[in-house]
């Protein structure tokens, strides 16, 4: 995941501070052309201080940070980015075509107001000032805005905060479009389902490290627990006191059980019940694996926002 091909952005051996606090320590990252990488972990964790030294907008106090080869910093390599912060104060009496043909000003090849405008589904607000809009419609122009200079590289800091669930699928198919034509994307989100839809690799950062590093399905093998169901007769209070077993509830004619190990429990299923049917074994989901990599960190003394 590494490589040195096609890397857009890197951090190498990166250490920051914040007086005596450490927030990032000896953090290695490569992000490749064609990736859309999920940064996840708890707040404090170093997210937020590795986008903003990937932007120019802190300084390593070891390391190396890299955007397309040059530093962060140079014009060059800003224009090639597009960026939807978490927080954007911007002008509210300015109308949405307005905010969108000013940002795109400032690129060299950007798309027209009317395509940024599609593609954030806000095409029908371009003369609505900013201001006065909801929530949820804000982040959608802030999305528009972030993709106007039609970039190579898109940063995306909890981009469905605010908006309601037909507006949240909606924005991951543009972004699924603009990956599928060439754009990389870095994401921060706590929604953990939004990962899952959109990552093809995930890294997970606990006190200012990285400490997991790989594919969706790379996380969820990191964790033990495996989740069984199937069709039995068999009471769901005897079996949940069977070794290895963590849970076991029933849902009609079905039985529900978290395993770990699953392979006892599963031999010891179908030989308490020869009539068992319609078995499944499913790995754990990405939230518990989420939470089995950074269950241990201590409530931290300086936090940041995700």
């Amino acid at each position: 995941m590494q490589g040195n091909e096609a890397v857009l952005a890197r951090l190498q051996g990166v250490r920051k501070r914040y007086g005596k606090q450490l927030a990032l320590d000896g953090v290695d990252l490569a992000l490749q052309a064609g990736q859309v990488l999920a940064l996840l972990g708890p707040n404090g964790a170093g997210k937020t201080t590795t986008i903003a030294l990937l932007l120019g907008l802190l300084r390593a106090d070891e390391g190396r940070v890299q955007l397309f080869g040059h530093d962060p910093q140079q014009l060059a390599a800003r224009r090639r980015i597009g960026v939807m912060l978490q927080h954007a104060e911007l002008p509210p009496s300015l109308r949405v075509g307005e905010l969108i043909g000013l940002t795109a000003s400032y690129y060299p090849a950007p798309r027209s107001v009317q395509d940024s405008a599609v593609l954030a589904g806000v095409e029908d607000l371009l003369v609505r000032p900013y201001g006065k809009l909801s929530g949820g419609q804000q982040r959608r122009v802030q999305f528009a805005l972030a993709v106007c200079g039609n970039p190579e590289l898109l940063f995306l800091d909890e981009p469905t905060v605010g908006m309601d669930i037909q507006a949240r699928q909606r924005l991951w198919e543009t972004i699924r479009a603009l990956v599928a034509a060439g754009t990389a994307v870095v994401l921060t989100t706590h929604y953990l389902e939004e990962a899952e839809q959109l990552a093809d690799r995930v890294c997970v950062m606990r006190g200012g490290r990285i400490v997991s590093d790989g594919s969706v399905a790379a996380l969820r093998a990191r964790v033990a627990t495996r989740h069984v169901r199937c069709v039995t007769t068999l009471d769901a209070e005897v079996v949940a006191r069977w070794p290895g077993v963590r849970q076991a509830r029933r849902e009609s004619d079905r039985l529900w059980l978290s395993c770990d190990p699953v392979e006892a429990v599963v031999r010891r299923l179908l030989d308490a019940d020869p009539a068992l049917s319609g078995l499944e074994v499913q790995p754990a989901g990405l939230g518990e694996a989420f939470c089995e990599l950074t269950r241990d960190v201590a409530s931290p003394t300086w936090s940041e926002a995700a």
